[in-house]
């Protein structure tokens, strides 16, 4: 079957659309939390000094993670300077591309399905390009989403070669898997081996099926291209830096991490239960329902859907299960999932595109319900706006309802309307889109200033202390690692250095010249205003730590 140029069409404005809204406003908020920054200065200190082989952090090597996302950040600094936006371009095209590699497997599936399942691959695209976790991530200098990228377009490769009939490009396809392989260790490490492995091996075990003889002989050559791309980085990190990289970053960053709380993420077992559901808002409802009618799946039967609901099933359940056995464990571990989420989620709402319930009435009845299920939370979630809001006073009122009118709005008519299936979810998508749009532009921005210190270093080098250096007293602000850079002084274990008293600040501004500004909780600020021997001069707060300039008198 030959796509028609409407659909070559409509693929193409997706595209146009996701990479417009996915880069729309990233520049709008400083980079937070204690990795944001951090991430954008290693690729910042990689792409001054030329080398594209050691990352570090105010100069000192930092292996905590792989080269891919700093190489991509770095390209971004090349070509567009240092900015946020420049930190965060490579995350969202990665995020983009994750889409389109579901897209892709969905619309190979569509093309050999016994099934009526026009739209599959449409429907699977915008469905993870509209779900919270993807958005979220993407819009944020992170290594999951390179990870979830590259973890994506391997096992699309391997599904939809599966399904190919014709040998040599089933041999390309499987090339691609591998290649994707070795990229996703790139990304991420080791973990970009064992959850594509891992959802492999589900999918045969499920479906009770030893892999074909084609694809056992293939672990001999496309582990060695999968190592080969890999060690485009791991070979000169290793032979540059020996033991020490060897150390870091497998026996701490990797093992370590997994089997022990030494990086102080410890939560529940089930703990990713409730976190992917919530990063497949809004379509969770159409998830559930999927998973509900699995007793119902043909779960050894060789049609291309059959055996996509089997593999979308490993691939949701794999990672889940995996890190649920971490003592570590932080909500974007669990980001690769989501492509998986969004396939079994895909089918249905391609089903409800044409309002059309094709395997019966049972079908129908759970797709009204999903869209009614959709409804409500889309009003739950304008009611918690509004509460928020009431409650803390950090959103302008005028800004919550641009934001929990359209949610309420497309709720409710989904609700009244659920058998207009098709106009429910095109409102749904679209209001999800919005609301990506007007949450960086009004929502956040004062309650980013509290988690940065970017606008009030700005402040201070207005005051003429551009290159004085900064201090931590009783706390430790990761975001100045990029937005003072080369101004912190950094202790042995890697960490800025962190000073408890204002004995010791006065001490150590001494040495450097007199002057220091030095961040501080706001409740400690008096340490420094009532020290004799420091002058000092408030330049601000953001409500959490002040800044303050001293100098020794």
């Amino acid at each position: 079957m030959q796509r028609s140029p409407l659909a070559k069409r409509v693929w193409l404005l997706l595209f146009l659309a996701l990479l417009a809204i996915y880069l729309y406003g990233l520049g709008r908020l400083p980079l937070l939390g204690p990795d944001e920054p951090r991430y954008a200065q290693v690729a910042r200190e990689m792409w001054e000094r030329g080398d594209w082989v050691t990352p570090t952090l105010g100069g000192r090597t930092w292996f905590e993670k792989p080269a891919l996302l700093y190489w991509m950040i770095a390209a971004s600094y090349n070509l567009f300077g240092v900015s946020e936006w420049a930190a965060r371009l490579g995350a969202a095209c990665s995020g983009v591309l994750t889409a389109v590699f579901v897209g892709w497997l969905g619309h190979r599936v569509e093309r050999v399905a016994e099934s009526d399942l026009r739209w599959y691959g449409f429907a699977s695209s915008l469905a993870l390009a509209s779900s919270a976790g993807l958005i979220v991530f993407s819009r944020g200098a992170s290594f999951d989403i390179p990870l979830t990228m590259t973890i994506t377009g391997a096992l699309a490769c391997f599904f939809v070669s599966e399904l190919e009939t014709n040998e040599r490009k089933k041999s390309r396809l499987l090339l691609g898997f591998y290649v994707c392989m070795g990229l996703s260790l790139l990304a991420k490490g080791l973990i970009g081996i064992v959850i594509p492995a891992g959802v492999v091996a589900g999918y045969f075990a499920l479906r009770l099926q030893w892999p074909s003889t084609r694809l056992r002989w293939s672990l001999l050559w496309g582990g060695a291209v999968a190592a080969g791309v890999a060690a485009v980085w791991y070979g000169p990190v290793t032979w540059r830096h020996g033991w020490l990289f060897i150390h870091d970053f497998f026996v701490q960053h990797h093992f370590a991490r997994y089997v022990s709380n030494k990086y102080n993420h410890p939560q529940p077992f089930y703990f990713y239960v409730p976190i992917i559901a919530l990063f497949t808002l809004p379509w969770t409802p159409f998830v559930v329902a999927a998973l509900s009618n699995a007793r119902r799946w043909e779960w050894r039967a060789e049609g291309a859907v059959n055996r996509l609901r089997v593999f979308a099933f490993a691939w949701l359940i794999v990672p889940i299960i995996f890190f649920s056995f971490s003592g570590s464990k932080l909500p974007g571990y669990i980001l690769p999932a989501l492509p998986g989420a969004a396939l079994l989620a895909g089918e249905r709402l391609a089903r409800a595109l044409h309002n059309k319930g094709r395997r019966g009435e049972n079908d129908a009845v759970h797709n009204l319900r999903s869209i009614r299920a959709t409804g409500m939370l889309l009003i739950m979630l304008a009611i918690a706006c509004i509460v928020y809001v009431t409650h803390t006073g950090e959103i302008h009122l005028s800004c919550a309802l641009f934001i929990a009118v359209p949610l309420a709005t497309t709720g409710l008519f989904s609700i009244v309307w659920a058998h207009l299936s098709r106009m429910c979810v095109i409102l749904t998508v679209v209001v999800v889109f919005v609301v990506t749009i007007l949450i960086p532009d009004c929502a956040f921005e004062k309650a980013a200033r509290r988690e940065s210190l970017r606008d009030l270093l700005q402040l201070a080098a207005t005051r003429g202390y551009s290159s004085t250096p900064v201090f931590n007293l009783h706390t430790v602000e990761r975001s100045t690692e990029f937005y003072a850079a080369g101004r912190i002084a950094y202790a042995a274990d890697g960490n800025p250095v962190r000073y408890e008293g204002a004995g010791q600040v006065a001490e150590d501004a001494r040495r450097g010249g007199g002057t220091a500004l030095v961040i501080v909780p706001v409740r400690y600020t008096y340490q420094l205003t009532q020290y004799q021997f420091i002058q000092t001069e408030i330049i601000g707060d953001n409500g959490g730590v002040a800044l303050v300039a001293v100098r020794v008198r």
